[in-house]
């Protein structure tokens, strides 16, 4: 279904407050626990004027507010699964564009990213890794690189299509020096792919898509 802006909004802040890093929980419960009203004080009641007349409040219509869960999928457009499966891709992609070895082939550092991303995506990261130089210097300095992911949070969300901010965390070492960690931010623009999802774009997260 469409959304208007305003429970765009709506949801929206509530997938960000429930996105985790290893993954998310979208089912809101409701407290169990019931607050009580202060006790009534003994003692005599000042009875009402006569000039003030006195106003009893309408009873509110329908059975009270019952305990238990309420899922918020009832309102979205997609499924638990479907946000579940593509801020995974999200991270999976972030994780293995970061990972990669001086002494392997192009072909086993692009394989690790065929079915996370978009042919023409693919494509782009193909002649990103064959800049004149680069596979050259990592050979010299026997550059190794590993990395790690996490989901910070939901930037946007169309009805096919969610933005999230991934942190990576690389460990390169060069040589037999110690790893040297460091982390980037990234916007990456996840888009329903046949049954599945697939990273669009991507890009810092200071200058992705916003």
């Amino acid at each position: 279904m469409d959304l208007t802006d305003r429970q765009r909004k709506i949801l929206f802040a509530v997938l960000v407050a429930l996105l985790a890093a290893a993954g998310v929980i979208l089912t809101i419960g409701s407290g169990s626990g019931r607050h009580k009203g202060s006790a009534h004080k003994s003692g005599s009641v000042a009875a009402p004027s006569p000039s003030t007349p006195t106003f009893s409040a309408p009873g509110l219509a329908g059975p009270p507010p019952s305990g238990g869960t309420y899922d918020i999928y009832s309102l979205m457009p997609f499924t638990q699964k479907d946000f579940s499966a593509a801020a995974d891709v999200a991270r999976r992609f972030v994780i293995a564009y970061g990972t990669y070895r001086y002494d392997e082939q192009p072909n086993a550092y692009l394989g690790r990213m065929q079915g996370l991303v978009t042919t023409d995506l693919l494509a782009q990261l193909q002649r990103d890794s064959s800049v004149p130089g680069l596979l050259d210097q990592r050979k010299q300095d026997r550059e190794v690189s590993t990395s790690d992911a996490h989901l910070d949070s939901l930037r946007d969300m169309e009805k096919d299509q969610f933005i999230f901010l991934v942190t990576q965390t690389r460990h390169v070492s060069k040589g037999e020096s110690a790893p040297n960690d460091s982390k980037e931010q990234y916007a990456v623009t996840v888009t329903r792919s046949g049954g599945g999802w697939v990273v669009y774009a991507f890009d810092q997260a200071n200058v992705g898509d916003k």
